[in-house]
């Protein structure tokens, strides 16, 4: 079987391919209790550069020759009264390799309704992690303005999605104009702003001339500040990612904005999802049955192949990505 493992770290740069090295190895043999694990999707997340930097501290750090880390979608192809029967489609972390062998434990069903890699975008760490952020310290409610940043990424999309349900004014923050026509005709947002079009503060201050009740940013940066500029009193700040950062070495420059909190009375708050392992079973359900209602849309952006992972992992810093990148094995 074929793996690709950690060969360099990509501090203050873009992801490349020398970061990886594929590597052949005998396919792994089941023992009493084990299943073994045929990988069929694999999923990426912007996080992934940065447990590949050892950056963060929230995850057990990843050394030079590792199977990189990150979540998958696998069938079980031999069990030895394992806890699935042969067939069964799982998800968890499962490491960029073609096979593994797992007892169960950091595994789940996939979804019986949906696609099974949408355990990996609209029910995977993308929606749990826009459920969470979104409901847990968000908390639109109608009347609510709400503007997301990576609005056309996997948790973005659905971020906006969830505060629309809610009642909420969303506005998207994406790059280009096919990105913010698929938000405002497909997903459903009230309106878009492209930030590879003009300044993003004079875009914002026509959408929200009032203000913004909830930012829900994956973005850090310029782009941070300038819906801090527009923030309304009370506003909820909801800190998911940073994808202006990852391409960055070195310390990360705060928002210049920042005391606009203070004067707007208004509350700014990270998260990591894997806190909430305990929810993810109840939040998908609630997702699934969204998304089956004809509420909720997602798309996968598909690779195919082991050997275009770092490929796909790159994609997402340079925003050609549409929806969540995924690959088929």
């Amino acid at each position: 079987m074929r793996q690709m493992t950690l060969a360099d770290r990509p501090v203050g740069r873009p992801v490349a391919h020398s970061d990886f090295a594929m590597v052949d190895g005998p396919t792994p043999e089941v023992g009493p209790g084990d299943m073994l694990l045929a990988v069929r999707w694999l999923g990426f997340e912007p996080a992934q550069k940065g447990w590949m930097e050892n950056f963060g501290g929230y995850v057990a750090p990843m050394e030079i020759g590792d199977v990189m880390r990150g979540m998958g979608v696998a069938e079980v192809v031999e069990s030895r009264d394992g806890k699935w029967p042969v067939g069964t489609m799982v998800t968890g972390m499962t490491g960029w390799t073609e096979y593994l062998v797992s007892d169960g434990t950091g595994f789940d069903v996939c979804h019986p309704g949906l696609p099974p890699e949408a355990m990996l975008g609209v029910l995977g760490i993308p929606g749990l992690t826009a459920w969470v952020g979104m409901h847990r310290i968000g908390k639109p409610v109608a009347g609510d303005v709400v503007v997301v940043s990576g609005a056309a990424g996997a948790t973005g999309s659905v971020a906006g999605q969830l505060a629309r349900i809610a009642g909420a004014y969303v506005i998207g923050i994406a790059g280009g104009p096919e990105k913010c026509r698929w938000l405002v005709e497909e997903a459903g947002f009230d309106a878009a702003v492209d930030y590879k079009a003009g300044d993003v503060s004079k875009q914002l201050k026509a959408l929200a001339s009032k203000g913004i009740d909830v930012i829900y940013d994956n973005v850090g940066g310029d782009i941070l500040d300038a819906m801090l500029a527009r923030i309304a009193i009370g506003a909820r700040g909801v800190l998911c990612g940073g994808i202006s950062r990852y391409e960055q070495g070195g310390k990360i420059a705060g928002p210049a904005n920042y005391f606009n909190l203070v004067l707007r009375r208004a509350s700014m708050e990270g998260f990591i999802v894997l806190d909430h392992e305990s929810e993810w079973p109840a939040i998908r359900e609630r997702l699934a049955a969204l998304v089956l209602d004809g509420k909720l849309k997602w798309q996968a952006d598909v690779l195919e192949g082991l050997e275009n992972a770092p490929a796909g992992l790159a994609r997402l810093f340079d925003g050609s990505n549409r929806g969540k990148q995924v690959l088929r094995l």
